[in-house]
């Protein structure tokens, strides 16, 4: 691949404060009762300043404030952050600039500053459309006010995206089916909906564990997941990844440069990053990436080069998961030996057979009827690096 094949550099920032914990969350997410805003500020441009003394060169195509709820940054932090990631590195003609968002009446304020500073996508966690379960959810926003919010943003940014959780307890499948059809006629183009999964050390995980919470068992779980691919199918917005829908196009770019298995740098508490074949990662708790930064002039906590069949092993897991699958010939050359040692060819050619699989022109991919079988397919098919 030559340098002007190289693909666009991703740029992730994350931000690690909410104004309350979600049962169900396991993300690096805290709250405070007090930001210092400018030294946090000045903290993720020393990070950014670093990454891109690592990986000079490069130009982005995406950048993406995750968090936590990044919605909270002042905007003028946020102008800052982007300023700074373009005198750094420079931005492609379509750069795609995401920024995670609570749908609250306070963030949706922000939303006309937060597009004049330069995002143009947000992806809303709306997460039902019903008040009983968002109250179930922990979230602070009502139906009403959530969809207040998603006017709010789809009138402030050319790109919308909005998430659902969905398999909660007693919900039915025509319950879901409902809510579905109705967060379709809001015309996004992407939604991203996830079954509820139970984090270890959540609240929910201990309310599990007490017996006091029950999730659909694996077959109801089953008729959910396949439903939920049937309608956004039918409705124009069909999976690219097993999680996430889109209208041709729509696509979230920065997301599909990690399920390529493309270089991404990472800042802020907790942030991963892949950078030519080394694992980043930062100091995870708020306090001690800001500590770190004062020290080191940088966050960065680890920074490990990855051997080539971890890399390739990586790239199986990532790829796996998109509806486009991999190529092998790429995998092979990642992993810097013959694909027969980085995948169990026997179990591939079995699962091909079975419909889950399909292989051709030395693509892989997971059929339609293997998605649902992912978790158990991805553990058979990629082999282990020291089996290599």
């Amino acid at each position: 691949m030559t340098a002007d094949q190289t693909p666009p550099l991703a740029l992730y920032v994350h931000w690690p404060f909410c104004v309350s914990k979600c049962p169900y969350c396991d993300f690096n997410s805290h709250v405070r009762e007090s930001v210092d805003q400018i030294a946090w500020r000045d903290a993720l441009l020393a990070d950014l300043a670093y990454e891109a003394r690592a990986l000079p060169g490069r130009r982005l195509g995406s950048i993406f404030f995750g968090g936590g709820t990044p919605s909270l940054m002042p905007p003028a932090t946020v102008a800052a952050i982007l300023a700074a990631a373009e005198r750094a590195w420079g931005f492609t003609d379509d750069i795609e600039i995401t920024l995670e968002a609570n749908p609250s009446s306070v963030e949706a304020a922000r939303f006309a500053d937060l597009a004049a500073a330069g995002i143009n996508r947000v992806s809303l966690g709306l997460q039902a459309l019903d008040d009983e379960a968002l109250r179930f959810l922990g979230r602070a926003h009502g139906v009403d006010e959530g969809l207040a919010a998603l006017a709010t943003a789809q009138a402030a940014f050319a790109r919308v995206s909005f998430d659902l959780i969905y398999a909660r307890p007693g919900q039915s499948l025509a319950a879901w089916e409902a809510e579905l059809r109705r967060a379709l006629g809001f015309g996004t183009e992407h939604l991203s909906l996830y079954q509820l999964t139970i984090e270890p050390g959540t609240r929910f995980a201990t309310e599990a564990a007490a017996g006091r919470l029950t999730i659909p068992n694996e077959d109801a779980a089953a008729d959910l997941f396949e439903t939920t691919r049937a309608i956004t199918a039918a409705a124009g917005l069909p999976a690219y990844e097993i999680s996430n829908h889109a209208r041709p196009g729509a696509e979230s770019r920065h997301n599909l440069v990690y399920w390529r298995y493309q270089d991404y740098a990472g800042i802020g508490p907790g942030a991963h990053g892949r950078r030519a074949g080394l694992a980043t990662a930062r100091h995870k708790k708020p306090e001690n990436w800001l500590g770190a930064v004062a020290r080191n002039g940088h966050g960065a906590q680890i920074e490990d080069a990855l051997a080539p069949s971890e890399r390739a092993k990586e790239a199986l897991l990532m790829g796996l998961r998109l509806r486009e699958g991999i190529d092998l010939t790429r995998i092979a050359r990642l992993g810097a030996a013959p694909i027969a040692d980085l995948i169990d060819e026997a179990t591939a050619t079995r699962l091909a057979a079975q419909g889950l699989l399909t292989r051709a022109d030395d693509r892989l991919a997971v059929t339609e009827a293997g998605m649902l079988l992912l978790d158990a397919i991805l553990p058979l098919v990629v082999l282990d690096g020291s089996e290599s």
